[in-house]
């Protein structure tokens, strides 16, 4: 639709999800250590505010590509990367018996929220234009996220579940120790663990 409205390439337009997408790299990484002093709801919040006002600026781009840049590309994506990495750090500390399905869970709940805004956001486009669309789903996506986000809180201290006792396979799987951000950098794992996620995201 844009390409049609004012004459950009798809190009021109896609590079504002590319920037998205480098801004959600850096945001989730300061995100991830920002939760840790002030805990999820404030990080959720701020995720909330950067994407709906990102997407809700992206309303006034007509004719002007760099302002989808920085609205969509550069605020909407700090957004995705603070609103990515709470969920999926919060429910690991809530369901530590089931961290790999519930991290399952939180991962493909963040792919199919396309499944329901794509239609959506079709007959908007049909009914009230791209731009009014990026308005209305700016509010929209302000709205839900922040919302949710007063939900967010950390179990407290040597929280486990009723009836739960860690088997010696579950105790196993967790470090001797805690790494500093300094010494998971000074580990093979930690870059493979990148370079799996970094040729995840490049195959889209």
């Amino acid at each position: 639709p844009l390409t049609k409205a004012f004459g950009w390439t798809i190009s021109q337009v896609t590079f504002a999800f590319t920037l998205a997408i480098l801004m959600l790299c850096f945001a989730a990484f300061s995100g991830g250590l920002w939760m840790r002093k002030v805990g999820p709801r404030k990080v959720a919040i701020a995720a909330g505010i950067f994407y709906g006002l990102g997407v809700f600026l992206a309303s006034f781009s007509a004719g002007h590509l760099w302002w989808l840049y920085w609205s969509y590309g550069v605020l909407a994506g700090i957004g995705l990367g603070l609103g990515y990495i709470v969920p999926v750090a919060t429910l690991v500390k809530w369901f530590p018996d089931r961290r790999g399905m519930i991290t399952g869970l939180a991962v493909a709940g963040f792919g199919a929220g396309a499944l329901i805004t794509a239609p959506i956001a079709s007959r908007l486009i049909a009914s009230i234009g791209v731009l009014k669309t990026f308005a209305v789903l700016g509010i929209a996506y302000f709205i839900a996220v922040t919302g949710s986000a007063l939900f967010m809180r950390d179990p407290p201290p040597n929280y486990q579940p009723a009836g739960w006792t860690p088997t010696a396979a579950q105790k196993k799987e967790r470090t001797a120790r805690d790494y500093t951000l300094r010494e998971a950098l000074s580990t093979w794992q930690w870059y493979a663990l990148w370079a799996l996620l970094f040729l995840n995201t490049c195959a889209g």
